[in-house]
């Protein structure tokens, strides 16, 4: 459900009616009966930040590392609740040549200064109480370039250890790619390479995670439907299937020390058969430098590689995927694009993995800024590139290098700094921008 007061799709009173009654719903939980305050009993609360499930004792007491969040949990009659959100304000400014201005007035387009909201999102999740663990998760963001509300990834998670893991029913992300698949928050880089733009970035359906601990292999995979989304803007496919598999030849928690290697697959078949791919230039607020126009195409296959190794403060990754669109008056385009990235954290953090999901979570901090510790810091350079020429189909190859600092003041509180270079190959011009770029991000996860 798209609340797009732009458009004027949904009036901003029926709006308010809709989080009116989600509201409603949340208090109704909220003020249920509590357990006893004698009785102490183990809860599980996905947590959307970590992808996994933390434990909680709902006591009289609460756990070091929850105590911050203890205003925010509610342990409930039927379910428990967790409350959390999410904030992003970014400036981005540029620097072009003479033929990089000339292929914006060929785009339409004007590259100015801008600052600008992201995006800002509500959620809360929980655990029902029940025998099989059985938990639940709704999210609703704004998104600034759109101007417009929308739910985010909101469902039903149920555990079935008899198959090594656990099915999610509802809106969620379709499970193409390790960095795809992160929480949009905890990525090292402002923005997710170009490659897997090509991508939606949420799907309806039915999802499949599992983890054999012995064999340490992982994986996901999905079908999924529009019939629940069809005419929203990341509704672009009537339908999808896609499988992620992932082994970890290293593997060790203690010494923060893991070697990850994945494929993807997907196929797909687009919406009224025809399909647009494009994308920005890892700058929000820049216009997208790279657009194949729409193109008739009744299917498409997709097909990517991961690899990661993350040991101590150091973690090196890339990820390169390759799209084929069937399509007789396109003469079967095919699209590349990938990155390589390197990060280090000066202050001695490491990102944690998660074998649930296959993914590297949020960076913690040992001591913020606001208990007189330094925060943590973490500097970075990626190259990434997406070439969007392929068969008849002229929408241009983009290429980008980004060094990077990250300042994660706390384990909610970050900013974020990057200059990129860029060159755009279109319109038979190549033109180089430059780009710089801030961000503070406020988390509640």
């Amino acid at each position: 459900m798209d609340f797009d007061f732009k458009n004027g799709e949904t009036t901003r009173s029926e709006f308010s009616k809709k989080i009116l009654l989600i509201g409603l719903s949340i208090l109704v939980i909220i003020f249920l009966p509590r357990i006893s305050a004698g009785q102490e009993k183990k809860e599980y609360i996905p947590d959307g930040t970590q992808g996994e499930m933390l434990e909680v004792l709902h006591a009289d007491s609460v756990p070091e590392k929850w105590r911050d969040k203890r205003w925010r949990l509610f342990p409930g009659r039927f379910s428990t609740l967790k409350l959390g959100g999410g904030f992003l304000y970014e400036f981005a400014g540029y620097k072009q040549d003479g033929i990089a201005k000339q292929q914006m007035d060929s785009i339409g387009s004007k590259l100015e200064p801008t600052f600008a909201v992201r995006d800002f999102r509500l959620v809360a999740s929980g655990q029902f109480k029940t025998k099989r663990t059985f938990s639940w998760k709704f999210g609703a963001m704004y998104d600034g370039p759109t101007d417009s509300w929308f739910i985010r990834e909101s469902g039903l998670m149920i555990g079935v250890p008899e198959l090594w893991g656990s099915f999610f029913v509802g809106r969620t992300k379709e499970g193409f790619s390790l960095n795809k698949v992160m929480n949009g928050y905890s990525g090292w880089t402002m923005e997710r390479q170009m490659a897997i733009d090509v991508i939606p970035i949420l799907a309806d359906g039915v999802k499949w995670l599992g983890y054999l601990p012995k064999q340490r292999i992982l994986w996901n995979a999905g079908m999924f439907t529009n019939w629940l989304s069809k005419n929203q803007s990341f509704s672009t496919y009537k339908w999808q299937t896609v499988i992620r598999l992932g082994w970890l030849p290293m593997y060790s928690p203690e010494k923060n020390e893991v070697l990850h290697v994945g494929i993807n697959y997907r196929y797909g078949e687009p919406e009224d058969d025809k399909i647009k791919v494009r994308s920005r230039p890892e700058a929000n607020p820049a216009p997208r430098f790279i657009d194949t126009g729409d193109f008739s195409s009744n299917q498409s296959n997709h097909f990517g590689t991961e690899i990661y190794y993350n040991s101590g403060s150091w973690m090196f990754g890339s990820e390169m995927y390759w799209h084929r669109f069937n399509s007789s008056t396109a003469n079967d385009p095919m699209f590349f694009g990938g990155e390589v990235v390197a990060s280090y954290i000066i202050t001695g953090e490491s990102r944690p993995y998660h074998t649930a999901t296959g993914i590297l979570g949020f960076v913690p901090v040992k001591k913020s800024v606001f208990k007189g510790g330094p925060g943590a810091w973490e500097v970075l350079f990626r190259a990434s590139t997406l070439d969007l020429d392929g068969g008849t189909i002229q929408g241009g190859k983009f290429w980008r290098i980004t060094p990077m600092v990250n300042w994660y003041l706390s384990k909610d509180i970050r900013l974020e700094l990057a200059y990129g270079c860029g060159v755009l190959d279109r319109f038979n011009l190549k033109g180089a921008t430059q780009f710089f770029q801030t961000r503070i991000q406020f988390t509640l996860l």
